[in-house]
């Protein structure tokens, strides 16, 4: 799994996004349905307590943490083929917040404004030296989770992507198996402590979950969300060293190569089986993991099969010819196909 930052994507980065797609519909969709508050000492709320121990805040941090990646790769890549690379990264950040203007009608929580600001606030720090961004990333990531400021913490966390991306980090994985096993050993010791920190605050069984206790609970939560996210980034990382690990798990990279697409159609899917089914407003916490589970069969088939036939998913299609500013190769080669 070792490669260069030239055209070729890399594998590991597209299993990471659809790891982390797979957590963040989880949450959205019981906001998006408004579900029910759940009831103290139900199965419910059981659930709801799982969702803000191990979704809540865990996931999003690795989708903003590669899109740091993400942008240092594009820019690199643009340039080694003689284009301005920021010239188009800007353009790029342009057009995903229009994308993200109009999706902000229908899910308010949206978050593709929030990074094409960020990453256009960040844009000059792709020149600036790796352990400087490494170390102004993590102390800065440090300092507003202590604060639990979610909508800022995407500024470090997009940061220390791209100063994942300047150490190359993601191209030699597996060359340093040991370290990623170190790394995973200490985010597991980290994030048990975070855990065990943020039980002591879940509100009892009695209370309802819109008291004082329960906003330091969730605020904790967000505090150790970013430990948690590392443990699951490493985790992942050592999961996809086995061939037979990333076969099996060969759809959840087809849908992360289509994020963009799937991320979109997450809120359609969400919206329009609460309007068919009269599913909004009426709906416990525990009902909408079947309704992820829907999506995640209609979504993972749909990105595989569409992959198969195709070079980019719908909106990533669009969002590249808007970019680049003319209409790229959308189907294979019959010789890519039968590959």
């Amino acid at each position: 799994m070792v490669e260069r930052v030239t055209g070729t994507r890399i594998d590991l980065l597209d299993y990471l996004r659809g790891f982390a797609m797979l957590g963040i519909v989880l949450v959205n969709s019981g906001s998006l349905l408004s579900a029910y508050p759940p009831e103290a000492d139900s199965v419910d709320y059981v659930y709801w307590r799982f969702l803000y121990l191990f979704i809540e805040g865990r996931f999003y941090p690795i989708f903003t943490f590669l899109f740091g990646v993400g942008m240092y790769l594009f820019i690199t890549r643009a340039k080694i083929r003689g284009k301005n690379g920021r010239v188009l990264f800007v353009r790029r950040l342009v057009v995903l917040f229009i994308f993200g203007l109009v999706h902000m009608q229908f899910h308010p929580g949206e978050a593709l404004t929030i990074y094409s600001i960020a990453g256009l606030i960040l844009l000059p720090f792709y020149s600036v030296n790796r352990r400087i961004n490494l170390i102004f990333g993590t102390m800065m990531l440090i300092v507003l989770s202590m604060f639990a400021f979610k909508i800022l913490m995407v500024v470090p966390l997009m940061l220390l992507g791209i100063a994942a991306g300047q150490y190359h980090v993601f191209e030699k994985i597996s060359l340093y198996q040991k370290t990623v096993t170190g790394f995973i050993v200490i985010m597991f010791v980290l994030s048990i402590t975070g855990i065990i920190l943020q039980l002591h605050m879940m509100p009892d069984g009695a209370e309802a979950v819109n008291t004082v206790q329960t906003q330091h609970f969730l605020n904790m939560g967000i505090t150790i969300g970013p430990l948690l996210s590392a443990f699951y980034i490493g985790t992942m990382i050592w999961v996809l060293q086995s061939p037979i690990c990333r076969k099996v798990l060969a759809p959840i990279k087809s849908y992360g190569r289509m994020a963009f697409t799937n991320y979109l159609m997450q809120t359609v899917f969400i919206l329009v089986a609460g309007t068919l089914l009269q599913l909004k407003n009426h709906i416990f916490y525990l009902q909408t993991l079947y309704v992820c589970l829907a999506i995640y069969v209609i979504q993972l088939l749909f990105s595989t099969i569409w992959l198969h036939y195709f070079r980019y998913g719908p909106f990533e299609w669009i969002w590249r010819a808007l970019t680049y500013g003319e209409l790229p190769p959308m189907q294979k080669r019959k010789k890519e196909i039968l590959l």
